[in-house]
């Protein structure tokens, strides 16, 4: 048992259009002087060049595919050059390694949000690493970090992958408003659809003013239905209602708004129990995932959010929204180091399709190029 707490071209037609007359055009032409007909295959060849070059720009404008990577390194371009070129100008001022240096690259991790906790420890590795190495090269230290702050975000062997499978699975989103709950609900919906997955969403946040038609607008864009109710009413009986359409309409994966204006812990802790409560005696064959969704751009007070959520639920993932945003992704070593919960989704655009895998690999390389 699951425990919930703790249209077409129109260049390309007008090219071949062109194209016709000119062969019409020549055609006509074909008993006229030899003068005239010179002088009509230079405006021939004219013609044609431009037809080709304009040819290339079409093919010039068409879209690129983006892979994950570089949507990642996109995202993170404020964070890498708050903390990368900090780093690098650090490490060129000095000749050697020294305990000044390790107090300057503690600065730039505590100025990323990293936390003084996690680049305590970070630096601490990282003195004894260079100890044991017998690193003496200022430029060698660059690389010794990121393998520490991988070595750090992976040593509790989490789990990034969302946990939907076996089917059905219901995932809880929870977090305050503001951080992008709704959006990422949207995103997530679509993604999960174009992987194959029949899913539907919930709209238990009853609470927020226009929540439901936000909601139901990202429905429509990743073409899911959305289970609602009136504003105001009680968010246990929308989630009563889309766990009874999931079953009905065989649904592999439902999605759940909850409220995210809550005033006080007592107030977010009944709400929650009462959602888990429902989810366990009419769900309870379904595999849970409890996502937490917090902005990037809050820095260290997505940490205090994340610590208020996990003393209240069970979370068992992170969506970080608005990456690419902020200077302050440093956040993300902070709370898989601190709070040993894993960051499964990255927000890194305003696009349907900026939602994607959390790597920690990938994370690294492009906060630390």
């Amino acid at each position: 048992m699951f425990k919930w707490f703790k249209k077409k071209d129109k260049k390309k037609d007008e090219i071949f259009d062109k194209e016709e007359l000119i062969e019409e055009k020549d055609e006509a032409e074909t008993q006229e002087v030899e003068d005239d007909e010179i002088d009509e295959n230079i405006n021939v060849e004219s013609t044609v060049n431009e037809l080709e070059e304009g040819k290339e720009e079409v093919e010039d404008k068409a879209p690129k595919k983006i892979s994950l990577f570089e949507k990642l390194m996109g995202g993170l371009t404020k964070t890498r050059k708050d903390i990368s070129s900090k780093i690098d100008n650090i490490l060129k001022s000095y000749k050697k390694v020294d305990e000044e240096l390790f107090d300057d690259l503690e600065e730039v991790l505590v100025t990323a949000d990293v936390g003084v906790n996690t680049t305590m420890t970070l630096i601490d590795n990282l003195r004894e690493r260079v100890k044991e190495e017998k690193v003496s090269e200022p430029k060698e230290v660059k690389e010794l970090l990121k393998d520490e702050i991988k070595k750090l975000m992976t040593e509790e062997n989490m789990d990034y992958k969302l946990n939907i499978e076996p089917s059905p699975a219901i995932i809880l989103v929870v977090g305050v408003n503001g951080v992008g709950k709704t959006t990422t609900i949207g995103k997530l919906a679509y993604r999960l659809k174009r992987e194959g997955k029949k899913v539907l969403i919930a709209a238990g946040d009853t609470f927020r003013a226009a929540a439901i038609e936000q909601l139901e607008e990202w429905g429509n864009r990743a073409g899911v239905d959305v289970i609602s109710h009136s504003e105001g009413a009680d968010p246990a009986a929308v989630i009563f209602d889309g766990i009874q359409a999931a079953k009905a309409r065989k649904v592999d994966v439902l999605i759940c708004d909850t409220a995210g204006r809550l005033h006080n812990k007592s107030n977010l802790m009944n709400e929650l129990n009462k959602i888990f409560r429902i989810t366990e005696r009419e769900f309870n064959e379904a595999t849970k995932e409890v996502l937490l969704v917090l902005d990037a751009t809050t820095g260290q007070n997505a940490m205090n959010q994340a610590k208020v959520f996990n003393e209240v639920a069970n979370i068992t993932g992170i969506a970080l929204t608005k990456l690419d945003g902020t200077a302050k992704g440093g956040v993300i070593i902070a709370l898989q180091s601190e709070l040993k919960i894993p960051v499964k989704l990255v927000g890194v655009g305003e696009g349907i399709e900026d939602l994607q895998p959390f790597i920690v690999e990938d994370f690294v390389k492009a906060i630390i190029d």
